[in-house]
C-alpha cells in the first residue's frame, strides 16, 4: 500500500482462479474482521461503484465476440480508477481494513498472462487507474483448472460469465495460463503474497486465509 503508516489502514486482496471461491472467502474475511470491532469495507471487482458496476455488466454479461483481452483490460482499469478514488482510497485513509474480491493482479493474470496483453503495457495502465494504491497484502486461493472449472459448471449455468462459458477464447488452456500467472506473481512478490490451498472445505480455506493476513493486525490478529 502506498500509505507507510498502519494507522491509515489495511488494504487487502483475494485472488485465484476460478472456481476458488474467492467471494465466499472474503465475506467470511471481513465478517470476522468486522466481528473485532474494526471498521471494515467489502468491496469487488469490477464493480464498487455506480460506474463500476455498470462496467462489470458490459465486462461480463455481453457477447465474446464484441470483446478482446486489451479492451477488457482498458475497462476493468476504468473501473477500477473509481473503484480507488470513490471507495478504496478514502477507506484506507479513514483507517479502515478494505477486503477487496481480487484487484489490479486479476489484469495481469487474466488479460495478461492469460489474454497475451503485455505486461509492461498493463503495469503502466495500472499505475494510471491505481497511482500508489498498492494491496499490503494480496491472499491467492490457488486451485487447479480442472477443480475450479468443474466447480463452476458443477450447478445451473446461471451466474456464469463469457470468461466461463466461452470456449473459444477460455479455454483449459487460457484456464491454465492464468493460474501460472498468478503462481508466477506470487513467486515474484513474496513480501505481498500468500498462497492457500483452495481445493480444501470451506472453512479450512477460511482459516488459511485467516493466518495469511493475521500478521498485517497488532498482536498478530485483527482483535489484537
Amino acid at each position: 500500500m502506498a500509505e507507510s503508516s498502519r494507522t491509515r489502514g489495511i488494504f487487502i486482496t483475494l485472488e485465484g482462479p476460478d472456481g476458488a471461491g474467492k467471494s465466499t472467502q472474503a465475506r467470511l474475511l471481513a465478517d470476522r474482521i468486522r466481528a473485532t470491532g474494526r471498521d471494515v469495507v467489502l468491496t469487488r471487482e469490477p464493480g464498487g461503484t455506480k460506474l463500476g458496476e455498470q462496467i462489470r455488466a458490459v465486462l461480463l454479461d455481453a457477447s465474446a465476440e464484441s470483446h478482446d483481452a486489451l479492451s477488457d483490460a482498458l475497462l476493468f482499469n476504468a473501473a477500477r480508477s473509481r473503484q480507488v478514488s470513490e471507495v478504496i482510497r478514502p477507506a484506507i485513509e479513514r483507517g479502515a481494513v478494505v477486503v477487496c474480491d481480487r484487484f489490479s493482479d486479476s489484469t495481469l493474470a487474466y488479460q495478461g498472462y492469460g489474454g497475451g496483453v503485455p505486461l509492461d503495457a498493463l503495469r503502466d495502465l495500472a499505475a494510471v487507474s491505481i497511482g500508489n494504491t498498492l494491496p499490503d497484502r494480496t491472499v491467492l486461493i490457488d486451485l487447479s483448472v480442472e477443480a475450479g472449472l468443474a466447480r463452476r459448471h458443477a450447478g445451473s449455468s446461471e451466474g456464469l460469465n463469457r470468461f466461463e462459458t466461452d470456449a473459444s477464447k477460455h479455454d483449459a488452456a487460457f484456464h491454465g495460463r492464468v493460474r501460472n500467472g498468478y503462481l508466477e506473481l506470487a513467486e515474484q512478490g513474496p513480501e505481498r503474497w500468500r498462497i492457500v490451498d483452495g481445493a480444501c472445505g470451506t472453512d479450512e480455506v477460511a482459516e488459511g486465509v485467516w493466518s495469511a493476513v493475521a500478521d498485517l493486525f497488532p498482536g498478530g490478529s485483527p482483535g489484537g
